[in-house]
C-alpha cells in the first residue's frame, strides 16, 4: 500500500493547499458542504493528493464524501486565493469542475445528506443560486456566490487576496 501525502503544508505561519472542488448545479440549486466544527460551508471536494491529478482527485473526493459516483466534467474555473484562518495565512490553487450526480437534486431536505469523514460531520444542503442565500451560509472562498450565478462555460482565472 503506498503512503498517502495530502498536498497541504505549513511554512511558518503560512500554509499552501492545493484544493479541488465540484461545482454541482441542478435546478438552479448548488450543493454545498458544511462540518461540523466549522463557521463556512464549502463545495464538495477536497486537497489533492501528490501523485494525482486533480480530476481523479476530485473523483475519488466525490466517492469518500458523498459515497456516491459522480461525473466529473470540464474544468470551469481556477484560482489563487489568500486569506487568513486560524492564526494561519493561506495560500490556496483551487481547481473547480463541473459534476454531476446522476439522479440526485434537491429534495426539500436539510441537510440533504450528512456522512462522516475522517472524524467530522459533513452536511450537504442544495442551496439556491438566488438572492443571498450563500452568502448567509457563507461560502467560501468569498468570491464564489457571485461567480456562481454569473458563471460562464468558458475557464475562468480568478485571483482573490484578502490580505489587502
Amino acid at each position: 500500500m503506498n503512503e498517502r501525502h495530502i498536498i497541504s503544508f505549513p511554512i511558518g505561519s503560512q500554509r499552501f493547499n492545493f484544493r479541488v472542488a465540484g461545482i454541482i448545479v441542478v435546478d438552479n440549486h448548488v450543493l454545498i458542504c458544511s462540518e461540523d466544527d466549522d463557521d463556512y460551508a464549502m463545495l464538495p471536494g477536497g486537497r489533492i493528493e501528490l501523485g494525482e491529478d486533480s480530476k481523479f482527485s476530485l473523483s475519488r473526493e466525490i466517492a469518500e464524501e458523498l459515497d456516491m459516483p459522480g461525473r466529473v466534467g470540464a474544468l470551469v474555473a481556477t484560482s489563487e486565493s489568500f486569506y487568513r484562518r486560524v492564526g494561519e495565512d493561506f495560500h490556496e490553487l483551487g481547481f473547480f469542475y463541473e459534476v454531476a450526480l446522476p439522479g440526485q437534486g434537491p429534495d426539500g431536505n436539510a441537510p440533504w445528506l450528512q456522512r462522516w469523514d475522517e472524524g467530522h460531520l459533513l452536511k450537504f444542503s442544495w442551496v439556491s443560486l438566488e438572492g443571498d442565500a450563500l452568502e448567509k451560509r457563507n461560502l467560501l472562498p468569498s468570491w464564489l456566490p457571485n461567480y456562481l450565478r454569473t458563471r460562464s462555460r468558458t475557464l475562468t482565472h480568478i485571483i482573490h487576496d484578502e490580505r489587502v
